[in-house]
């Protein structure tokens, strides 16, 4: 359940033993993926109790879908048999920018969606018209309207194969054409596709429902398009974007942490990174172990964040509290969202000792400690970081708007009570 504070009493390491929630990344195109499913049940294991994954399901059943989530088995039960509209209400869409994962499914299903904008973190420009031109390119007629609506057709409910090309190798981007795609007249050819694993485990979802794709992990997807989807039961990945979280978190305390049921090889560069700074880390074939002794100083860093197997955008708030109590001066260049420091002004607030300079590099001079203080959570990355950052500091803070944790975090303040 949201709530609009937290209290954090910070200042102690973190230690025990935890497992990692399945991933928010590749859940959310699975539950909207479930719209092309005209008869039986898209059953989901270990899926999480965050706020993105609700709005789904709000959409889900506006569009009239019938959900069932088991919060204490985490299992999600699917009935797309009764949807019949492929009209997304702005309520909801204006809070929840995974909406424009409904895009391609709808116009399968129904042959029509009208979008009236799109919501989630204000992090930058993410502008999803290169979904619409994929979709013009598939075969959909794209119309723009001045009160802002996008309205999309699709002829016969069916899109055509043919040769797709990303300018940027988005994730959501992907996942919209590659479903499109698996259910398209003939093949198509998706060049500079993202390679994130969990496209990738969306991609292994799809093909078990019976669509052909090849080339999974790579940039080129071959998929040859089939006449339907059906209804199966499917466990995601876990979730490497808290698990990185968690990781951080456990060095900026200077503690001993084991974080169970994960795929390592999806943390490489930022075990790699971590393991630059100081902090001890052991990986075995489905955990890792963190450790870092308090006494022993973290060394600076330079990040730059890149697309997958580069370094993550999403952790790049944590890195960047985790560097602010560094021995020396640390660099931190912000690739893909250019308002992604919006963290900043929290941890200034905090003690930390930041500079954006005039080329965008985040320059952090490490400080000796932070101090507790009343704080803002802007978005679901830097509410992570600054949650971080209150953790590290001796004594109370709070961070208000907790809803933006909440987004992707299931019960992180349990979490972190586990923890110690």
């Amino acid at each position: 359940m949201t709530q609009s504070a937290l209290r954090i009493v910070g200042g102690r390491p973190l230690k025990g033993e935890i497992s990692i929630q399945k991933a928010k990344n590749a859940i959310l195109p699975m539950i909207a993926a479930s719209i092309v499913v005209e008869q039986g049940e898209t059953v989901l294991h270990g899926v999480p109790d965050i706020e993105d994954v609700e709005r789904a399901f709000e959409l889900l059943r506006e569009v009239g879908a019938v959900v069932y989530h088991d919060k204490n088995t985490k299992t999600v039960r699917i009935d797309a048999s009764g949807i019949h509209t492929g009209v997304l209400p702005d309520e909801l869409t204006s809070r929840f920018r995974g909406s424009v994962l409904f895009l391609a499914p709808l116009q399968i299903r129904v042959g029509y969606v009208e979008l009236p904008g799109s919501g989630g973190c204000d992090i930058g420009t993410r502008k999803i018209d290169f979904h619409h031109r994929g979709f013009a390119r598939l075969g959909a007629d794209v119309q723009y309207y001045e009160d802002g609506r996008t309205v999309i057709k699709l002829e016969n409910k069916r899109f055509t194969g043919t040769l797709l090309y990303l300018d940027f190798p988005s994730h959501t981007g992907t996942e919209n054409l590659m479903l499109g795609a698996a259910l398209a007249k003939g093949q198509t050819i998706i060049e500079n596709a993202s390679v994130e694993p969990e496209v990738t485990d969306f991609g292994e979802f799809l093909n078990k429902m019976g669509a052909d794709i090849k080339g999974l992990g790579t940039h080129t997807l071959i998929i040859n398009g089939v006449e339907k989807l059906n209804a199966i039961e499917y466990t995601p990945m876990p979730d490497r974007l808290v698990a990185g979280t968690i990781m951080m978190a456990t060095a900026i305390t200077g503690g001993d942490v084991t974080i169970n049921d994960i795929e390592p090889s999806h943390l490489r560069i930022v075990t790699a990174k971590l393991e630059q700074m100081g902090v001890h880390i052991e990986t075995h074939e489905t955990s890792i172990r963190i450790h870092r002794p308090l006494d022993k100083p973290l060394n600076p860093i330079n990040i730059q964040t890149h697309p997958y197997p580069g370094f993550p955008t999403d952790l790049q708030p944590c890195i960047a509290v985790l560097s602010t109590i560094t021995n020396g001066t640390s660099y931190i260049r912000e690739r893909i969202f250019e308002n992604r420091y919006d963290y900043v002004d929290a941890l200034l607030k905090m003690g930390a000792n930041i500079i954006i300079s005039q080329n965008d590099v985040c320059i952090i001079q490490g400080v000796r400690k932070l101090k507790p203080a009343k704080v803002k959570a802007e978005s679901i990355r830097a509410g992570a970081g600054v949650l971080l950052a209150t953790l590290a500091a001796n004594g109370e803070s709070i961070i208000d708007n907790v809803y933006q944790i909440d987004r992707g975090h299931e019960n992180i303040e349990d979490l972190l009570t586990q923890l110690g």
